[in-house]
C-alpha cells in the first residue's frame, strides 16, 4: 500500500479506509513534527501538534487540497493552524493563571525550569532570530527549508513563483547567518528528527 500516490490513499482514506490513512501517516509523520518543532521549538508541544495535526486531518479529510498529488502541503499547513490554536489556548491559560492569587507555600519551580532541554534553549535563540524576518521569508525557510517541501508545492501552498520561494529561501538564509553570527556552541544545526 505505501507504493500508492498520496491522492490514491487520500481517496481511499476519504472513503473511510483507515489503513489508507495509516499509510499516510506512516508516509509524511516526520515531517510534520519537524514543522511542529520549527514552529514550538518544543519537542513535547511539537509531538502533541502533530498528533492533533493528524486526528483533525483525519476529521476533515473530505475538505482536503492536494497539490500536484502530494497532501503534504495541506498536512503543514493544518499543523500551522493547529499550533497558532494550541499557542493561543497557552495563552490565554497563562493569563488566567497569573490572575490567580499567589500559592501560599511558597513553592519555588525555578530548579524545574532550569531543567530544560538544552536543544530547547539553543533551538529558540535560532527562532528569535528567525521571527525577526519578514514574514514571507520565515514561510518560505519553514516550508522548504525546515519541512522538506520542494520550492514548486512551497509556490502553490504560499501563493507565488517557485522563483519568489527560491529567493525568499536564499534571503532568510543570509539574514540568519547575519542575525545569529558565526556557528558556535550556542547556535548549532538541530534536526528533531533524532529526537523523535
Amino acid at each position: 500500500m505505501s507504493q500508492q500516490t498520496d491522492r490514491h490513499l487520500w481517496s481511499d482514506a476519504t472513503a473511510g479506509a483507515g489503513d489508507a490513512f495509516g499509510a499516510l501517516f506512516d508516509r509524511h509523520v516526520q515531517a510534520v513534527y519537524r514543522h511542529c518543532f520549527w514552529l514550538t521549538s518544543s519537542w513535547a508541544d511539537a509531538e502533541d501538534a502533530t498528533q492533533s495535526t493528524f486526528l483533525l486531518a483525519w476529521r476533515k479529510r473530505g475538505q482536503a487540497r492536494l497539490v500536484d498529488d502530494s497532501i503534504l502541503p495541506w498536512l503543514l499547513s493544518v499543523a500551522g493552524n493547529v499550533v497558532r490554536d494550541q499557542q493561543r489556548s497557552l495563552r490565554r491559560w497563562r493569563n488566567a493563571v497569573l490572575r490567580l492569587p499567589p500559592e501560599r507555600d511558597g513553592t519555588d519551580f525555578a530548579g524545574e525550569a532550569a531543567g530544560r532541554v538544552d536543544s530547547q534553549r539553543r533551538m529558540r535563540e535560532v527562532l528569535t532570530a528567525v521571527h525577526r524576518l519578514p514574514r514571507a521569508e520565515r514561510a518560505a525557510l519553514a516550508l522548504c527549508v525546515w519541512s522538506g517541501v520542494s520550492y514548486a508545492d512551497a509556490a502553490v501552498v504560499l501563493g507565488t513563483s517557485e522563483v519568489a520561494v527560491r529567493a525568499r529561501v536564499s534571503r532568510a538564509r543570509r539574514r540568519l547567518a547575519r542575525l545569529l553570527g558565526p556557528r558556535n556552541d550556542a547556535t548549532p544545526t538541530i534536526d528533531p528528527s533524532k529526537e523523535a
